[in-house]
Parts: C-alpha cells; sequence; structure tokens
C-alpha cells in the first residue's frame, strides 16, 4: 500500500497549455504535468527560476487524474505586437490576433503519489497544499481555485484506487502507472525540462475509462 494526497481541481475557468505559440494558446482537455508540476511548485514556493528546486520536485511526485466534470472550451480573443506565430517569426510592429482556450465548468480530482526517487515528501506537499507560499492557479493565473484544493490522504495500490475508495469508480481516469491488459494510451509532451531555454519531453498517460460510453482520446482545437 502507498500513499496518496488527492486534490479538488474546481473553478470557473482552467487552462492546461499544450503545444502553443503566442497566436494560439490551446488548452488540453484535462490538467498536464507541467501545470500541475506549476500549481505544487507554487503551493511550496519554489520560484519559476529554480531550476533544480523544480527538477526535485518533478523527480518526486507522480500523478493520477479523474475526470469529475469535463467541462466546455472557450476561446477568448486578444491581439499582441509582434507576438510569435506558428507559421512564421513576428514582423517588426506587427499586431497579431491570437486565441486563448479555457475549460468553462470542469472539474478534476487528483492523486498525487511518492516516487521511489522523492527528494521532496508528501508531507511537505500536504502542509503547502493547505497552506501555499504562492497563490495556486487552475494552469494560468486568471483562473483562480473555487474551493479548497486538499480533500485528503488516502493508502491504496495506486492513484486510481485512491480515487475509486472516494469517488467511486465511474470516469475516465489518466494515470502515469503501468497499463492494464488491453488498455488505451496517450502520448504527451508536457514533460518541463528546466533550464536557459523552455523545452518539453514526452510521457505515456495510460487511459482507464470504467464506462460504457466510447472514449475519444484526441484532442480537438
Amino acid at each position: 500500500m502507498s500513499r496518496f494526497l488527492i486534490l479538488n481541481l474546481k473553478g470557473p475557468l482552467q487552462a492546461w497549455g499544450t503545444h502553443t505559440f503566442e497566436d494560439f494558446r490551446p488548452s488540453n482537455l484535462f490538467p498536464t504535468r507541467s501545470g500541475l508540476l506549476g500549481l505544487i511548485a507554487a503551493c511550496v514556493g519554489i520560484d519559476r527560476k529554480d531550476h533544480e528546486g523544480l527538477n526535485q520536485l518533478a523527480r518526486s511526485v507522480e500523478f493520477t487524474v479523474k475526470v469529475d466534470r469535463g467541462g466546455v472550451k472557450l476561446s477568448d480573443y486578444h491581439t499582441i505586437i509582434e507576438a510569435r506565430r506558428a507559421n512564421r517569426k513576428p514582423k517588426e510592429g506587427e499586431t497579431v490576433q491570437t486565441r486563448r482556450e479555457y475549460l468553462f465548468d470542469a472539474s478534476f480530482l487528483v492523486a498525487i503519489g511518492a516516487r521511489p526517487s522523492a527528494t521532496i515528501s508528501l508531507d511537505a506537499i500536504l502542509g503547502a497544499v493547505q497552506k501555499p507560499v504562492y497563490t495556486p492557479s487552475l494552469g494560468r493565473r486568471s483562473c483562480p481555485l473555487s474551493e479548497p484544493l486538499f480533500v485528503s490522504s488516502q493508502e491504496a495500490e495506486t492513484g486510481k484506487d485512491a480515487l475509486n475508495l472516494i469517488f467511486g469508480a465511474k470516469g475516465v481516469v489518466y494515470a502515469e502507472n503501468k497499463p492494464l491488459k488491453g488498455q488505451q494510451c496517450l502520448m504527451m509532451r508536457d514533460v518541463p525540462m528546466h533550464g536557459k531555454t523552455r523545452r518539453f519531453g514526452t510521457r505515456m498517460v495510460y487511459i482507464h475509462a470504467e464506462t460504457k460510453e466510447v472514449l475519444d482520446v484526441s484532442q480537438p482545437s
């Protein structure tokens, strides 16, 4: 049995960024690893320039996400001067039209587990999510939480089991643990690689869909 911290991610708007340029900032359909690490780092008080601290946090935790309510995608319109574009470099003085996606009325539950290489303990994270150093947000600073972040601490075999103990087995779960036979999976490029340049690595996400509905794992724009 392992210990897991259960978090509640609920708010009017959420935004979990995927591959992005300044003329289009999409949101993933569920919380990304980079977004969750940013949320926990804010609670713990790790500055975004503290690359070693961020790497220690990344090596310490694994996440399992349960969809409580999927929400609806909405777009916000902006204009930016000399913004990076997906298809070319910005021109001097150019005004670029941009679109930023958000998830409206979504709700997710997250189980945080400790990795064998953990240097930041679950106890330290527990204290931080109950009394954050910096204000946590749901992917972007403009997306505040509407309910307390921490739910409970659970003992279970996996993060999925820990979530099911509280919220039942129905629904879709995205996990970083080893897959089950016949299980669907999704390759995601959301593993932050902290350093002088902004880069991301890939990971495999395993999808547990305990529902009779047909599961669509695509990422519509």
